[in-house]
């Protein structure tokens, strides 16, 4: 199938490793233009030679924290530099785990810095350049906890059902500009991510295995090719929607 996407600017944030590598990677091999954003530069740097090598994709990089409105800036102004985003694929790591008594209130504004005033700010810095063309793909990357909440994830759980609140909300202002938001909610796939959430934990993999209809984990390309799909001229009717990729783990009806 054939994406359409060739020559696209895509921004892809936390790109380095996990989820948003894989989405890198998919986009690169159906000819889009990358702009890769990740806080280790030289993590970066290895992920933007190897999708090169591996593609021929044009691909630049920026170094940025994405939870500081500088590094949030420092992304878009990369992007413009190469004529605007059309394809915007926002990803942060996940929050702190643990119950509410755990977490004070520096911890609660972190989070929400990291994982919705990037979002925020990424859109905001792109959403200008995709109005002028007529054409724009937003997709971010939350979690199945927008669904149904996960034990232990209280930060993760509230702050990721904001995205949706504004995404779905965004979804409406911008659909008659040819401009697409839709948000991607991933499961529990193989990433360095589920590492952390399992640290001292050594039967983790095994009970979240036994709660996955498919009974095994992702993998981040399967989360990262509906990505692409969602970024591509074929999707160009689907906007507002939440899709999980999760094995079935979500119980939900919708």
């Amino acid at each position: 199938m054939k994406l359409g996407i060739e020559g696209r600017l895509a921004l892809v944030a936390a790109s380095s490793r996990g989820l948003g590598r894989a989405v890198a990677d998919e986009l690169a091999r159906e000819g889009a233009r990358l702009v890769l954003c990740a806080r280790g530069r030289d993590a970066l740097e290895r992920a933007a030679g190897e999708i090169r090598d591996r593609t021929g994709a044009e691909v630049h990089t920026v170094a940025a924290d994405l939870s500081t409105e500088a590094g949030v800036e420092a992304a878009v102004a990369v992007a413009m530099e190469q004529g605007g985003a059309e394809i915007l694929f926002t990803n942060t790591g996940g929050p702190p785990p643990g119950p509410f008594a755990r977490h004070g209130i520096e911890v609660w504004r972190g989070a929400v810095r990291q994982n919705l005033e990037s979002v925020v700010g990424l859109i905001r810095g792109t959403l200008p350049a995709m109005e002028r063309r007529g054409w724009g793909r937003i997709v971010n990357c939350t979690s199945v906890a927008v669904k149904q909440p996960v034990e232990g994830l209280i930060l993760s759980n509230s702050i990721r059902a904001a995205v949706t609140g504004m995404a779905r909300t965004l979804a409406n202002e911008v659909a008659a500009k040819g401009i697409t938001v839709n948000n991607v909610l991933p499961g529990f796939t193989r990433t360095e991510r589920l590492d952390e959430l399992a640290a001292g934990d050594p039967e983790a993999f095994a009970r979240w295995e036994a709660e996955i209809p498919m009974g095994r984990l992702g993998e981040p390309a399967e989360f990262a090719a509906l990505v692409a799909f969602l970024c591509s001229e074929r999707a160009g009717y689907l906007t507002g929607t939440s899709i999980p990729v999760d094995g079935g783990w979500v119980r939900g009806l919708i």
